[in-house]
């Protein structure tokens, strides 16, 4: 037995350091070394690497994401799933460990007088035609780990406690974002229900001078009709917006996992604002950060695993057993010490045969699923990348666009001044004034959503950078 065991360990001490498969690497060459559309200053830091609650400064708005974080039900189930990954990981370390386990067993069985038994109880003179066994032993099964194959589930279960993670951390990521958008969009709803609200008021006041005009016969009916639709169209604009204000409340509650209500906000549209310049850094470190491409990394790490596993499941495995405890024919010696003491030990190697093309297809099948995770990486990382180059070319074009929405609604509201100034000293038709007040309430609601458009866009970058899971 002692030539046995020791033959068995030099075979573990030749065998161990075998390596059956080669992982295959991450691509380096997934990402470019710049983003499109961004800004070259030589800095390599990024907005994604602050705490959201430095790019989000509002104190409403923290409050709000806070509460979304912490209740969300989406962000409860992340928590969950990775509080089970996490046990599914501890279990996986003991697979090293041999197998352990306690029999208790007492049988009797009365054979055939005509069989071997029989004859040879009658012979015995046992003085009993019953054949008793009584058994309690501690039996051990351990299987060395010669070609990786536990090492590799190792590595399996971790990655997958890992993707966990990185889910958890996408969710937030994804609450911030949706939060943060969702109250920018409340803002700006704000805005335009009090730019309706003012519009209703001016148009009140050009109608009653009409109606004072008409009473005069300077002007006919239709004047009086015109002025009076032009009022009712900015007067229908406010329930509209007030409707949209509730519905954006509601969302941002359920985001918030409470129930609907209202939602603070003690500033306006206006006075949010981000730096006109926000650094994006390097595409290699977004590729770190984004919890998505480090999820699929995390992907590849498994299918590395996978095509270890089953390339080992090819190859010789070597388990090694025992057996000890007591055994007695009677149940009044069963615990007759060391008269009942037994105990084996046997080692053995088993190579599949019959079973191996099924093996080999299996492996087969790993490496090609490998092959399509490396390709699903790529894919996460480009869609990464254009995602950010589309939010900074947004970011470029709605700058521009504000800057001449400004200038228009600047323009309109001299314009509706002068109209309403001749009109009243009889220089200008009542016709232009309605015109000029149509024109700059469309232009403010315009300028409106671009402010709104550009603050979601900037939080559009820092999420799609891979920011606000910090």
């Amino acid at each position: 037995m002692k030539n046995i065991i020791g033959s068995l360990a030099l075979a573990l001490v030749v065998l161990a350091g075998c390596k059956v498969s080669k992982d295959v690497a991450t691509p380096k060459d997934a990402q470019p070394e710049a983003f499109r559309n961004a800004v070259t200053t030589g800095d390599t830091s990024s907005i994604a690497d602050l705490q959201w609650k430095n790019f989000f400064t509002d104190a409403a708005l923290q409050k709000l994401i806070d509460s979304a974080i912490e209740r969300n039900y989406d962000m409860q189930v992340a928590v969950k799933n990775i509080e089970a990954a996490q046990l599914q990981f501890k279990q996986v370390k003991w697979n090293y460990a041999p197998t352990l386990g306690l029999n208790v067993t007492a049988s009797t069985n009365r054979p055939s007088d005509n069989s071997i038994n029989g004859l040879s109880i009658k012979q015995y003179g046992i003085g009993t035609k019953h054949i008793e066994d009584y058994n309690a032993n501690l039996s051990l099964s351990w299987e060395a780990d010669i070609w990786g194959k536990i090492r590799s589930q190792n590595r399996e279960a971790l990655a997958q406690y890992l993707q966990t993670n990185e889910a958890k951390r996408a969710i937030q990521t994804n609450i911030v974002s949706s939060v943060s958008q969702g109250y920018y969009n409340l803002l700006m709803l704000d805005e335009q229900l009090n730019i309706a609200k003012k519009n209703v008021k001016l148009n009140d006041s050009t109608l009653r001078i009409i109606k004072l005009q008409y009473d005069a016969g300077q002007v006919t009916l239709l004047g009086v009709q015109q002025a009076q639709a032009q009022l009712e169209a900015a007067a229908q604009l406010v329930p509209q917006f007030e409707r949209d204000i509730n519905v954006q409340e509601n969302g941002l509650s359920i985001l918030a996992g409470r129930l609907p209500n209202a939602i603070e906000r003690n500033v306006t549209l206006n006075d949010i604002s981000f730096p006109e310049t926000l650094s994006t850094g390097v595409p290699s470190a977004m590729v770190s950060r984004r919890p998505d491409v480090r999820s699929s990394e995390l992907a590849l790490n498994i299918a590395n695993a996978r095509v270890g596993i089953a390339k080992a499941q090819l190859y010789p495995s070597l388990t090694i057993t025992g057996q000890g405890g007591l055994n007695s024919f009677k149940s009044s010696n069963w615990f007759n010490i060391p008269a009942s003491l037994f105990g084996t030990v046997a080692g053995g190697i088993a190579q599949p045969l019959l079973q191996h093309k099924q093996l080999r297809t299996q492996y087969e099948v790993a490496k090609v699923d490998r092959e399509k995770t490396v390709i699903q990486f790529r894919q996460s990382v480009l869609n990464a990348v254009g995602e950010v180059s589309d939010a900074l070319v947004r970011l470029q074009k709605l700058k521009e666009q504000q800057a001449i929405a400004a200038n228009r609604v600047k323009t309109l509201q001299q314009a509706t001044s002068n109209a309403s100034m001749l009109f009243k000293n009889g220089l200008a038709t009542y016709l232009e004034v309605i015109t000029a007040q149509g024109n700059v309430l469309q232009g403010e609601l315009e300028l409106a959503s671009i402010k709104m458009a550009q603050l979601s866009a900037n939080a559009e970058l820092y999420r799609s950078l891979g920011g606000g899971w910090k």
